[in-house]
Formats: C-alpha cells, sequence, structure tokens
C-alpha cells in the first residue's frame, strides 16, 4: 500500500518538514553524482555501523557517535529515498503542526536515534552499514496513529495487475504497517532493511507523543457520516 496523501488539514506551514525533505534530497542528488567508487566509500564514512560503537567505551571515537544522525540522510537508491520521502511528506505535516517547529525537530531526531538503538541492540557487533531516514519517520507515524487514527489515508491499493484508490483510517493502515515491520523482523533469514529500526522508532514517536506538550489540539474530525464506527480523536494520554 502506497500513501498519496490524508484528509487531515493542518493549520500551519510544515517548515521543518519541508527542509528535511530538501536536505535528504539534495543529499541524495550530491551522493549519485559522486564517482561509483566514492559513492560506496560515502556510504560507508557517513553510514552508521553497529560495530563501531561496540568496543569498549574509550575507544569510541566522536566520528562514529554522529553517524548516528548522518546515517538518516542517506539513501541507498532512488526508490529508498521516495518511500520515505513519501511517508514523511503525507505524515509529518500534522505532527509538526501539532508539537510546533523546533519541538517537532527534536521529536524527529530522538525518534531517529531510538530507532538506532534498537537496531544497535538486535545486532550490536554487525559490520552491515545501516542508512535512511525511517527509523525517524517510523516515529512520526507512531505519534500520527495516536493523533489521528480516523483520519483517512488515501492510499493506492495493488493487487496483482489491478490498483485503486481507497481511504483507509490510520489506525488500520498504519496498524497493517507495523505488523508488517513485526512479521519480517521476527523471520530468519530476513536482512537488507533495518525492521527493528523502524519498530523501535515507531513505538518511540507512539509513547513520546503522548507526554510532549502539545501546541494546539488537532482540527476537528470530519462529520460521523463519512465513515460507520466513527469516534473522535483521542488527544494525548
Amino acid at each position: 500500500m502506497i500513501p498519496l496523501g490524508d484528509e487531515n488539514r493542518s493549520r500551519s506551514t510544515p517548515v521543518v518538514n519541508y527542509v528535511l525533505i530538501a536536505v535528504n534530497v539534495l543529499v541524495f542528488l550530491y551522493q549519485i553524482m559522486l564517482p561509483t567508487g566514492l559513492q560506496d566509500q560515502f556510504i560507508a564514512t557517513y553510514g552508521f555501523t553497529a560495530a563501531s560503537l561496540s568496543g569498549p567505551l574509550p575507544s569510541i571515537n566522536l566520528f562514529a557517535v554522529l553517524t548516528i544522525f548522518t546515517s538518516m540522510f542517506i539513501h541507498a537508491d532512488i526508490l529508498h529515498i521516495l518511500g520515505n520521502m513519501i511517508f514523511l511528506y503525507v505524515f509529518g505535516n500534522n505532527i509538526e503542526d501539532a508539537l510546533g517547529h523546533v519541538q517537532y525537530l527534536l521529536f524527529y531526531f530522538v525518534c531517529g536515534l531510538i530507532a538506532t538503538a534498537a537496531d544497535f541492540a538486535s545486532d550490536p557487533y554487525t559490520r552491515v552499514v545501516a542508512i535512511g531516514a525511517s527509523g525517524a519517520i517510523s516515529g512520526v507515524l507512531g505519534a500520527y496513529i495516536v493523533l489521528y487514527p480516523y483520519a483517512r489515508i488515501r492510499t493506492v491499493v495493488t493487487l496483482g495487475f489491478f490498483f485503486y484508490i481507497a481511504r483507509i483510517p490510520a489506525i488500520y493502515f498504519l496498524g497493517f504497517w507495523f505488523l508488517y515491520q513485526l512479521l519480517y523482523a521476527s523471520a530468519p533469514d530476513v536482512s537488507g532493511v533495518a525492521y527493528w529500526a523502524h519498530i523501535g522508532g515507531f513505538l518511540a514517536g507512539f509513547l513520546l507523543i503522548r507526554i510532549l506538550p502539545k501546541k494546539q489540539r488537532p482540527l476537528p474530525p470530519p462529520p460521523p457520516q463519512y465513515y460507520p464506527g466513527y469516534r473522535p480523536y483521542p488527544y494525548g494520554a
């Protein structure tokens, strides 16, 4: 399922969200303009390698810690960055609207940090380089399902060669997404995707949004006749 947008109004311009998307795109453009050998070196240098933090504390250098954050702006290919930026664009604006610009930026990086910690805990001695914004974006998804569970997500649903656009409440769309991460994280011999980072980031956002002060309450939901079983958005906890 691919989200195209949500039917959830924002009161403010999501400046931080736009900047995050722009920085990710600019870094990717810089990366792909490098010669092939230098592209691999760029990823190895600025991506996060768990083994670099697994030694004795005095031997850990500051740059290895900084790669936790630089790795959030590096992507493997066009599909990788396109998927991440679509999710950030669709879901990030409303979380920024609720938290405010500065607090949203801090929230984004804290979720990314916790996501990396979860990935690190799953295999602390791996030398596989972890890259991508998906851990931090997963935190945005976790916050969204708390604040806007019944906001409808315009979604491309594919059935073989056929596809159609459905309007799916966020609680089902994001709930299915989270179950998918759990399923693949527990499957043996699954590599290439940091599913534990997605899970850690999502849970971080899910919990943090409940305790962080909100700039403003979410906008009123659509009238009940739009879909049966409607309930108002819960707010915080």
